[in-house]
């Protein structure tokens, strides 16, 4: 499986959530609304999640394994960093 797209929306405001992010693999499959947010220990990326019924958040798609899961945050940070360097390129200019 290969990731064919990434689409970055960088959020304006102040906060820990800097994007959210949209991935299509194999040209076939989309998985929308995962989050890029900033931690203690720098940017990590959240899958998309809904609240249950108990008040607890659940991933509504999420990697199987933790090379996957790496596999697609190096991918999407990569994606928005370069979109943040073009902003900031735009900005300056």
């Amino acid at each position: 499986m290969e990731i064919t797209d990434v689409r970055v929306r960088k959020i304006s405001k102040e906060g820990k959530m800097k994007a959210v992010v949209s991935i299509t693999f194999d040209g076939d499959f989309v998985v929308h609304d995962i989050k890029v947010i900033e931690g203690e220990k720098g940017l990590f990326i959240a899958m998309p999640s809904r609240k249950a019924g108990d008040g607890e958040y659940r991933d509504i798609a999420h990697p199987i394994n933790s090379e996957t899961r790496q596999t697609i945050q190096d991918i999407i940070l990569e994606s928005y960093l370069n979109v943040s360097e073009r902003v900031e390129e735009k900005v300056t200019i």
